[in-house]
């Protein structure tokens, strides 16, 4: 027994130390897995933390900006997207956009917001507008988000400043100046408008906004480009320009089946001819001048030119567009206003009719003087476009911080004049909504931009188009009440997105009088 006992209490005496031995082994394994597990749970979490921390701390950020003063009120909304989506908010009326309108309401006449990822002010205060524009090369330059500059190109003119804008507006005038109205441009916009009314008078209906652009496309298109419809290269450019209108003021989404990016592949189509056109032209030196384009060439062959081919491409893209677009949606919202309002239509046939008569040949054109005489005409034109808004905004950049009605605007911030908010402001205009045309009576013609109407911009830029949409307009109005009568088809509906446009079209019958 003894023995057996000495046995087993050797065998105890072998095998007990060892069991600790294994025991602290794969305790320590597994408390070290443990403790690793921990350290990377604990890492995690503490990444995790950090994110969030640095996200909220960029949010605030976002929401509350640094400034030397004081920002004048309103949010930027969600960092990055902003209030975009708010502002791109359709609006089917003639009235302020719900956008703006409800900000004024809870912010006043300023306010901030965000806008396509960058911080804007918008001015709805006509002081301020006034300001803003006298103060352009100073305070303030011109400055439109980076959407719209992909669409109208970076070196377009309303990104160039300094002696080069003033350089292009003078070279522009060339065609578009008071002059070249005179001696050729009336005379062509009132063939234009008799030859297309007669030939819409003569289908069951037009779609007038569609009929119209064509018309000031064809007429503008061709001082400008010498374009003309029936060479392939050409045939299709009007259509690429009217991808181009329905994106142009719309969410800057590019992927396919957007307004946005059928709006840039019109721009990429329309420049692809531009292109191929200035090519060819570049390759005749003895080419003699026939249209605005050959003039820009002549400037690119100088000695040491002041454009680039870069800068004279997007001029010619720019010009295209603005000849026609504007000046359409305006005439098809007239012709709107004109139909819902016959009173109007009676002033304005007495006063064509008048001069008809005082006409040697009742079928010759519109005259200069004639033009000039056109008193409610005038006042019926600046009721249209303070009515159609066709521009909500003018963009403006804070070239250093700048103290205004209280508020500091910071350096590198945009600054959106906002012209619908003054135009349809009831303290400046009685019953702002109502078509009166009247309410222009006895009051000075307008030749710029005035703290009260914008409707053509202000200051420095002043639309340099602005005398030739004026004469496309009574031209039109012109020919059409002195010779026809016409019903509304279908269609009229407008929606602001918040460029204008006519989303079921505007369609219309015209009946010629005897």
């Amino acid at each position: 027994m003894q023995p057996y006992l000495q046995l087993a209490s050797l065998r105890l005496a072998t095998t007990i130390p060892l069991a600790p031995r294994l025991y602290d082994a794969n305790l320590l394994t597994a408390s070290g897995a443990a403790m690793a597990s921990s350290m990377a749970y604990i890492a995690l979490l503490c990444a995790a933390l950090a994110a969030v921390v640095a996200l909220l701390r960029w949010a605030y950020r976002w929401s509350h900006p640094r400034s030397n003063g004081r920002l004048p009120p309103g949010s930027l909304g969600l960092p990055v997207i902003g209030e975009t989506l708010q502002f791109f908010a359709p609006n089917p009326t003639c009235d302020l956009s719900p956008f703006v309108k409800e900000r004024i309401k809870r912010y006043g006449s300023i306010f901030k917001t965000s806008v396509v990822g960058r911080p804007v002010v918008v001015s709805a205060d006509p002081e301020m507008n006034y300001y803003v524009f006298q103060q352009e090369g100073k305070l303030f330059e011109s400055w439109y988000p980076d959407t719209f500059t992909e669409i109208f190109g970076r070196d377009n003119v309303g990104s160039l400043h300094g002696f080069m804008y003033k350089y292009l507006k003078t070279l522009v005038l060339r065609l578009y100046g008071q002059e070249n109205l005179k001696s050729v441009l009336l005379a062509e916009t009132d063939a234009a408008c008799r030859g297309s009314l007669a030939s819409w008078a003569s289908q069951p209906s037009v779609e007038l906004k569609e009929g119209i652009s064509t018309m000031i496309f064809d007429l503008t298109a061709k001082k400008l480009i010498g374009y003309d419809p029936s060479k392939p290269s050409q045939v299709n450019l009007r259509k690429n320009f009217g991808a181009f209108i329905r994106g142009l003021i719309s969410f800057p989404l590019n992927i396919p089946g957007t307004a946005y990016h059928e709006c840039m592949e019109g721009r990429k189509n329309a420049m692809k001819v531009l292109r191929g056109m200035m090519k060819e032209r570049m390759a005749e030196p003895e080419r003699p001048c026939e249209d605005f384009f050959d003039h820009v060439i002549q400037e690119l062959r100088r000695e040491k030119p002041l454009l680039t081919e870069t800068i004279a491409l997007d001029l010619m893209f720019v010009l295209l567009f603005a000849s026609f677009e504007t000046t359409a949606l305006a005439l098809t919202i007239g012709v709107k206003l004109l139909t819902e309002n016959p009173k109007v239509v009676d002033a304005l046939r007495e006063e064509h009719e008048a001069i008809i008569r005082n006409r040697k040949d009742p079928n010759s054109g519109v005259t200069w003087a004639e033009y000039k005489s056109m008193t409610f005409t005038s006042q019926v034109i600046m009721e249209i476009v303070r009515l159609a808004n066709i521009v909500p905004g003018i963009f403006r950049k804070a070239l250093q911080d700048v103290e205004i009605k209280g508020y500091t605007i910071p350096a590198g911030w945009g600054i959106m004049v906002c012209p619908p908010a003054v135009h349809l402001n009831p303290e400046i205009y009685k019953d702002p909504l109502a078509f009166n045309p009247w309410r222009w009576q006895g009051k000075p013609e307008i030749t710029g931009g005035t703290k009260h109407f914008m409707a053509f911009g202000g200051g420095l830029r002043f639309c340099v188009g602005t005398d030739l949409s004026k004469v496309l307009m009574a031209t039109f109005i012109h020919s059409l009440v002195t010779k026809y009568s016409w019903r509304t088809v279908k269609g009229g509906n407008i929606v602001r997105t918040p460029g204008l446009s006519f989303p079921d079209g505007f369609h219309i019958q015209l009946f010629p009088k005897n």
